[in-house]
């Protein structure tokens, strides 16, 4: 069986995605395309020599009986129309992060794909596949170092458009911490602040930048989490996990040393796309490959997009208020956690 893709928006991930579909992958292909931009949709099947049919909007290309599966690849505003609408259709969805911009949409996701009875949703949380955080993640498994205390991590960028704005720093840039730290330690979140230091002369003028974010889970773990968007040196990824009898620190990427000129270097990544390039083949081939095998995605569900939109809300609200703002989960359904539901996650 061959998984037929729809892909939803072919900007930059949209792309990436039909690429490795078509050309590093196995058990996929591309059947379909659409854009907002139908000029950006139509230059993405030239490009890739795909023989995919160009539609004019999300809805038709979802009603398509040849399209399996879509990718939802759009702007994150437009995200939560479009899984509604693929699971309505009864079509599997890999949505790229956010699943939602808000935590009631998310939820509405939750209680469709409730509804429809069986698990159709994957988010991309590329990071749970990458091998350092796996690495860490059975380190912690395994009782290695002990009950985890506190987490240091820091999500660092380049630099930014001129559209990038604070709250962004959370939704587009904190989610990925959001997701991945709660998966590592299996705790749920009480709370979060934000923090607002010195700010760089290199942002632009309606962005504050860096940010510090402080958040305490239910066992009472302390995270700090810096957001710093325009560094300049590059794309720099960090995180350490303090436990009661070592740490674990997440490993750097390997990159060549380079001994010149009476000193030694080592370059430092420039792009996201590059960091995770590895995770992001795993996420899609464990999408395809679950699908073919057990009849549904095993990756980050929807509740897991859920617990990131409720967290996300609330950190756009502390970065206003400037307190301590809650954290509110609903109750997890049976549907995303018993043992006897169709979601056996290999993730959780």
């Amino acid at each position: 069986m061959t998984l037929r893709f729809g892909v939803i928006g072919t900007g930059a991930i949209g792309k990436t995605h039909i690429d490795r579909i078509t050309n590093r992958l196995s058990g996929g292909e591309i059947v379909a395309v659409t854009d907002i931009n139908q000029n950006s949709a139509k230059s993405a099947v030239e490009e890739y020599g795909i023989q995919a049919k160009v539609y004019p909007d999300d809805k038709s290309l979802i009603a398509d009986e040849n399209v399996d599966a879509v990718i939802i690849a759009s702007w994150g505003p437009a995200h939560a129309e479009s899984v509604l609408a693929a699971i309505e259709a009864g079509k599997y969805v890999f949505c790229e992060k956010p699943l939602a911009t808000t935590a009631e949409k998310s939820l509405e996701i939750v209680e469709a794909e409730m509804k429809f009875g069986k698990p159709l949703v994957q988010v991309g949380f590329m990071r749970r596949y990458d091998q350092g955080y796996k690495q860490m993640k059975n380190a912690i498994v395994n009782n290695e170092i002990g009950e985890p205390l506190m987490i240091h991590a820091v999500h660092r960028n380049q630099s930014t458009s001129e559209n990038y704005t604070t709250d962004m720093a959370v939704v587009d840039t904190l989610i990925h911490e959001i997701d991945v730290l709660h998966w590592l330690i299996n705790d749920d979140y009480k709370s979060i602040q934000a923090i607002f230091p010195k700010r760089t002369t290199k942002a632009l003028d309606h962005l504050q930048d860096p940010q510090l974010f402080i958040i305490e889970t239910q066992r009472g773990i302390v995270i700090t989490v810096e957001v710093f968007t325009n560094c300049q040196f590059g794309y720099d990824i960090q995180c350490e996990v303090i436990g009661e009898i070592g740490t674990i620190k997440l490993p750097e990427v390997p990159t060549p040393v380079v001994r010149k000129n009476a000193a030694i270097s080592q370059p430092i990544l420039q792009d996201w796309k590059d960091r995770f390039i590895v995770a992001y083949d795993l996420e899609i081939q464990h999408f395809i490959d679950s699908i073919r095998k057990k009849g549904y995605p095993e990756g980050p569900t929807s509740w897991d997009g859920y617990i990131a939109a409720v967290t996300s809300d609330a950190g756009v609200r502390a970065q206003k208020t400037g307190q301590k703002e809650l954290i509110e989960l609903k109750a997890r359904p049976e549907f995303y956690k018993s043992k006897n539901s169709p979601i056996q996650n290999l993730m959780s």
